[in-house]
């Protein structure tokens, strides 16, 4: 039976971010994945500031920035009026080293770290090792896994599951995922048609927000990606149809039925946290822990911020000797603090922010966005909000 140190379940940007640092650390560390390769996944694609900076500290920022693109300036446009608003990262750059945001697809990430980590002395990746059933004792975590031919069985001293939105080790934990799911569907269509052709000075990230149909454009190297909420009564059949794909560019563009897609994505969208990121030897993080809404890239983003603070806990550990219980402990409260007071409540009032509404609540957003274009301060605040060097901050100062 194969030991090692530390066993993640689920390969992705989160799990693979995971296993590289505990490696650089000289932690022992098996990944595990279910499918044969890193899932070429188009929903995550923004890499905000804090991020980059965990990128640089572990060498992968030029690999990346050779495979994405900057996006310094994000832009609200209302559909309605036409009028657009453009919120430059520049502003905050005496706060950060990466002042911008990096549109580059998450999987590229993934991709790049399991080949590093082929190759590196402290780690070991195995695809098609589907999670089966764990068990936990004073001694370490016992992991029994699926393959294609056979089931194997792996222990190790902790348990990080990171294996999503389904996630089996949250399943087998029994542990309450509470919150709610909107009502409504998100549909991601890309297309490599050039939008900055439809709308003047289009910004990578932009929010164009609209009494009936709010979407967003975002802009990875050879696509554009568009996303637009569906009915939940409305069935998938018809979401994925060419008549839905023709309705949806029609509406930007005016000739839906002359663009060709290249992904049509339909999910369910959730806002939840669990109830507790640590059980044990057995801990949680990225969509496992938690779900949001994709409105202004926090996800991804608070699943590496997740397992960045949890690696440096579990380095502490197993390599000083550090008393597991109060540092697993502070991790279950910064990372879930974080999760309930910042992206929860920012995720949920971006969305808001997108479905114009009644008169009253046009108004007062109307008012909330002319303040923030000439309040230098609140500004500031803001941009430090939605590029999440203020939930780090916030991290930082929970004991």
């Amino acid at each position: 039976m194969k030991r090692t140190q530390v066993i993640i379940v689920g390969a992705g940007p989160v799990g693979c971010v995971a296993a590289y640092r505990l490696a650089l650390q000289g932690v022992d560390v098996l990944l595990l994945e279910s499918q044969a390769r890193c899932p070429e996944d188009m929903r995550a694609s923004t890499f905000h500031a804090p991020t980059l900076g965990m990128m640089d500290e572990l060498g992968l920022l030029d690999r990346l920035e050779a495979q994405g693109l900057r996006a310094p300036v994000y832009q609200y446009r209302n559909r309605e009026t036409g009028e657009v608003l453009s919120f430059d990262l520049g502003e905050i750059a005496d706060a950060v080293k990466h002042p911008y945001r990096l549109q580059c697809e998450q999987f590229k990430l993934a991709r790049l770290v399991t080949s590093l980590l082929a190759d590196h002395p402290h780690a070991e990746v195995k695809f098609e090792r589907r999670l089966l059933s764990f068990e936990q004792d004073d001694k370490g975590v016992t992991v029994h896994v699926e393959t294609p031919l056979a089931i194997e069985t792996y222990q190790a001293d902790y348990l990080i599951g990171v294996d999503g939105a389904n996630s089996l080790v949250r399943k087998w934990l029994g542990v309450e995922f509470e919150g709610f799911t909107y009502g409504e569907k998100f549909l991601t269509l890309t297309t490599d048609w050039p939008m900055e052709s439809r709308f003047q000075d289009l910004a990578y990230v932009s929010y164009m927000a609209d009494a009936t149909e709010w979407c967003v454009l975002l802009r990875v190297p050879s696509l554009w990606r568009v996303l637009v909420p569906a009915l939940e009564s409305d069935s998938d059949a018809w979401l994925v149809s060419d008549e839905k794909k023709n309705t949806v560019f029609s509406g930007l563009m005016g000739d839906g039925a002359s663009v060709t897609t290249h992904h049509r994505t339909l999910y369910k969208v959730h806002q939840r946290v669990v109830t507790k990121y640590n059980h044990g030897r057995v801990l949680l993080a990225g969509d496992a822990a938690h779900l949001n809404n994709p409105l202004g890239g926090f996800g991804m983003n608070s699943g590496i911020h997740d397992v960045w603070n949890l690696t440096e806990k579990l380095c502490a550990i197993l390599k000083e000797g550090a008393d597991p219980a109060p540092l697993l402990e502070r991790y279950d409260r910064q990372r879930r603090t974080v999760m309930q007071e910042f992206v929860q409540a920012q995720s949920i009032r971006n969305k808001q922010d997108l479905e114009i509404g009644d008169d009253e609540s046009r108004r007062r957003r109307q008012e909330n966005l002319e303040v923030l274009m000439t309040n230098d301060v609140k500004r500031r605040d803001y941009l430090l909000t939605q590029s999440m060097v203020s939930s780090r901050a916030r991290e930082a100062e929970i004991a």
